[in-house]
């Protein structure tokens, strides 16, 4: 964990997609080469069908999974050195002088016994000596064995716990030393409660979103140092200011291409190949009314970097790997509705409403016919568990460049005037519409607010 809070993490929104994932890892890269900067990409949540097949074709890792923020309690452990219940209590002397004065005494099978401190050696040495001293030399008590000095009854705590969650025992225990222990019970540090009650924050950089909810998990408890996106406005609180970077872009792997260009840098060809796809996914191949000319020009730019000789992309053109981007994520057969209705999914607060539009890409609208009834069920289910009051399913089929809607049951009454004409089936024909974020979310805001 120390590595970790030496780190600043630059992570993408919950159900990442592709943009988010690519934006991550390319800023990520761009941030230690331009500015020596320890960044390392995450993502808050499991990759999508279409990402997984990227980053495969590439031959690129994942990168680290993160899900929350808050900190835990091996953060603050220290793992100082150990001694035996059976060593002699001298030994346990001479390491309390260079811990600050603690001992912790390990079994063979490497779980904590006990602690030594100060308190332990004044009732150890009370219950020895009585109240007045005998005969017992000094000599004769630091030969005795540890277990016989050790507070046995001092609080573990697991170390991938959350220090939130156990903030009411630690204030109520009369403890300032802790044992951290691994999920099998062995031990690995010690903390001390002043440091428990101030954890280090991780460092934070967001990319591809604004918005708390959906950003990683307590946020709140991290530092947050930049935001670097291409969506409307909903920015969390911070404690002091941060450079935010929002532009009217495609994707967020347009700006992170734009910044690289700007530094003089090209990047190796795998990651250009993915910063691509992020790129060709968010604006179906340039053709989404989100596409800007810098979207266009980013694309030139980074298929000059990803079409090259020795790279997996070799041969490639914008078109050809933009169609198989597409089709690696398009399709209803093979996926569990739960999964459609949950993996590309942006939750949003508009009128008092809470609201959810997931999105999910086909290559034909006609599946929709077979899927229907589980795919309604599923997102019905979805804006139950999840409290909200409704849920929209934009289904885009990437060929033809038109869309279907599925409403969850029972919606406010301001999105019976939605402008998309009701099918027989109970869907809403959405005509080229393709973006959620530019078409489809502003009218739905627009009707509720």
């Amino acid at each position: 964990m120390e590595a970790m809070l030496n780190q600043i993490y630059v992570i993408g929104h919950i159900n990442p997609d592709t943009d988010s994932i690519a934006a991550a890892m390319g800023y990520a890269w761009l941030l230690r080469e331009r500015d020596g900067a320890n960044t390392l990409a995450a993502r808050a949540g499991a990759l999508n069908q279409q990402t997984a097949w990227v980053l495969k074709t590439l031959g690129l890792d994942a990168p680290f999974l993160l899900t929350d923020a808050s900190p835990r309690f091996e953060s603050v452990m220290r793992r100082l050195d150990t001694i035996s219940p059976a060593s002699q209590l001298g030994l346990a002397w001479t390491l309390a002088s260079k811990t600050g004065g603690i001992a912790p005494v390990v079994t063979e099978d490497g779980k904590p016994y006990g602690l030594i401190n100060g308190l332990s050696l004044f009732n150890y040495f009370t219950q020895i000596l009585g109240p007045r001293p005998g005969e017992t030399t000094v000599r004769e008590m630091m030969s005795a064995p540890c277990k016989d000095a050790a507070d046995t009854a001092v609080p573990q705590y697991a170390a991938n716990a959350h220090i939130r969650d156990s903030l009411n025992r630690i204030l109520r225990d009369e403890y300032n030393d802790y044992w951290i222990v691994d999920e099998k019970g062995q031990y690995l540090g010690i903390a001390q409660q002043r440091d428990v009650l101030n954890p280090p924050r991780l460092q934070i950089i967001l990319v591809d979103h604004n918005e708390p909810r959906q950003a990683i998990a307590a946020l709140e408890e991290a530092e947050l140092l930049e935001i670097l996106d291409h969506h409307r406005l909903g920015n969390p609180y911070t404690h002091q200011p941060i450079r935010f970077t929002v532009d009217v872009v495609g994707s967020t792997s347009t700006l992170v291409t734009e910044q690289t260009a700007e530094a003089g840098l090209s990047m190796p060809p795998a990651l250009a190949g993915l910063l691509l796809a992020g790129l060709l996914s968010d604006t179906l191949i340039l053709t989404s009314p989100t596409t800007t000319p810098r979207d266009k020009e980013a694309a030139q730019k980074l298929s000059r970097w990803a079409f090259v000789g020795g790279s997996p992309l070799n041969g490639e053109t914008l078109e050809s790997y933009g169609k198989k981007i597409l089709s690696a994520g398009a399709g209803l057969s093979n996926r569990d509705p739960k999964e459609v209705v949950s993996t590309d999914i942006k939750s949003f607060e508009a009128g008092g409403f809470k609201f959810a539009v997931a999105q999910v890409e086909v290559t034909d609208l006609m599946q929709i016919t077979d899927h229907l009834a589980p795919l309604s069920k599923a997102l019905n289910d979805l804006k139950d568990k999840r409290g909200l009051d409704f849920a929209i399913l934009l289904i885009t089929d990437v060929v033809r460049g038109t869309s279907r809607l599925i409403v969850s049951a029972n919606p406010p009454p301001a999105l019976n005037d939605l402008p998309y004409p009701s099918r027989a089936d109970g869907t809403r024909d959405a005509q080229g519409v393709v973006s959620r974020k530019k078409q489809l979310l502003p009218v739905v805001l627009g009707l509720l607010e």
